[in-house]
C-alpha cells in the first residue's frame, strides 16, 4: 500500500494550504483533500473525540 502526503495550495480564498492524502487498496486508489475552516475553535482531536462520544452517546 502506498501512501503519500502532499501539500497543496488551496482552493478556497485563503493563504493556509490543504492536506492531501493518498491511499491505495488493491487497484483503486484514493485521493482525500483535508480542508481546515480559519474559524475553527476545535482541533481535530477534539472534532474526533465529539464524534465518537456522540456515536456512542446514539447506539445506547
Amino acid at each position: 500500500m502506498a501512501k503519500t502526503q502532499t501539500t497543496r495550495p488551496s482552493t478556497q480564498q485563503t493563504k493556509r494550504p490543504h492536506r492531501t492524502l493518498e491511499k491505495r487498496i488493491g487497484q483503486t486508489t484514493y485521493e482525500v483533500h483535508i480542508c481546515f475552516s480559519e474559524q475553527s475553535k476545535e482541533s481535530m482531536n477534539d472534532k474526533i473525540c465529539r464524534l465518537i462520544k456522540n456515536q456512542i452517546a446514539d447506539s445506547q
